[in-house]
């Protein structure tokens, strides 16, 4: 009988045992379960403190100039930006300037009442699709980045008047589709890799001012005179070794720069260019050697003034026209000389 108690009771003590083991890991996972729910609910919390903080400073940005709303930013580093910008949608320029920024967000298209997108200077590698809501959109620039490929949704920017895409390195070529922005006045492809006029700049029906200096350029497009309303055009340090005569139909083209290419000629039509009042030819090896005269003499004074002027005048207008009719004397004069040996 005795037995029988005994065994029973190391039974009870056995299952009371089991059962305090069952409950302390019970609650040791209950602990650990709050305790993981408690870390993440920390790390969402300081999440939310940060990206506060970090909208408090681009709050801080926020001015207003001549009654625009302007987000700006310098010499801040700033490789991206936080998907909370949003909350100040209403924002019509970007000026963000030498921040290191690197994409331009997609959430870009929730910008509406962008009038200025102003990213020059930083380190963008490309143009997000998204760009082509901005339909407000008037000015783009974004010279001095590292953008290499131009999106054929920019067309849809269609009140774009400025677009700036300088000192870009590897950028050597545009969309067709570009030439539907029919109220772009002034393009900056400067210093890029163009090795021609892309077909969509020449289309572009109001388009005053163009810089394409400072690429690989070896020719211009025989229909230039399309660019009707062009009044300057920029191609200084490219590798010209002619130009089309229809360059001569430019009937608005005031501002022509061809210092530092391969010229070896000016074409004679170019002497009926009435409106042009500034060309330059500097630095081309052209056939003939011509030198313009002044004709008085100038003091000291006047000489530092007017160095700078000299300097453009010596390959500027009076040269080109100088140089034309000395080209065509020499012709007259070869062709005098096979008439008499004949």
């Amino acid at each position: 009988m005795v037995g029988v108690v005994a065994c029973s009771s190391v039974s009870a003590i056995k299952a009371l045992w089991e059962t305090r083991i069952q409950t302390v890991q019970r609650e040791e996972e209950e602990k650990k379960k709050r305790t993981t729910k408690g870390g993440a609910t920390g790390r969402l919390s300081v999440g939310l403190w940060e990206d506060r903080a970090v909208l408090a400073r681009l709050k801080q940005k926020l001015q207003t100039e001549d009654g625009r709303l302007i987000l700006r930013i310098e010499q801040e580093e700033w490789k991206s930006l936080p998907g909370g910008l949003v909350q100040f949608s209403q924002v019509q320029e970007w000026q963000i300037h030498r921040t290191g920024l690197q994409k331009i967000p997609h959430f870009i298209s929730n910008f509406q009442n962008l009038l200025v997108l102003d990213l020059s200077r930083n380190s963008v590698t490309e143009i997000p699709k998204q760009i082509g809501k901005l339909t407000r959109l008037r000015e783009l620039l974004l010279s001095y980045n590292r953008v290499q490929f131009v999106p054929e949704e920019l067309s849809g920017c269609e009140n774009l008047e400025r677009l700036e895409l300088a000192m870009n390195r590897d950028l050597n070529q545009l969309p067709d589709q570009l030439r539907n922005l029919k109220k772009l006045q002034h393009l900056d492809l400067s210093m890029n890799a163009f090795t021609f006029m892309p077909d969509c700049v020449v289309g572009l029906p109001v388009l005053e001012w163009l810089d394409m200096g400072g690429n690989c350029l070896r020719c211009l497009p025989q229909d230039i005179h399309r660019m009707e309303k062009l009044h300057t055009l920029w191609l200084q340090r490219n590798e010209l070794e002619e130009l089309p005569e229809n360059i001569s139909r430019m009937a608005s083209l005031d501002t022509l720069v061809l210092s530092g290419n391969r010229l070896t000629d000016i074409p004679p039509l170019m002497e009926d260019m009435s409106n042009l009042r500034f060309v330059n030819f500097r630095d081309n090896p052209l056939t003939l050697d011509v030198t313009l005269l002044f004709k008085e003499p100038k003091t000291e004074d006047e000489e530092d003034e007017d160095d700078d002027e000299d300097e453009r005048e010596m390959f500027g207008r009076e040269f080109m026209q100088l140089y034309i009719q000395e080209a065509r004397k020499r012709a007259y004069a070869v062709l005098n000389m096979h008439c008499v040996n004949r």
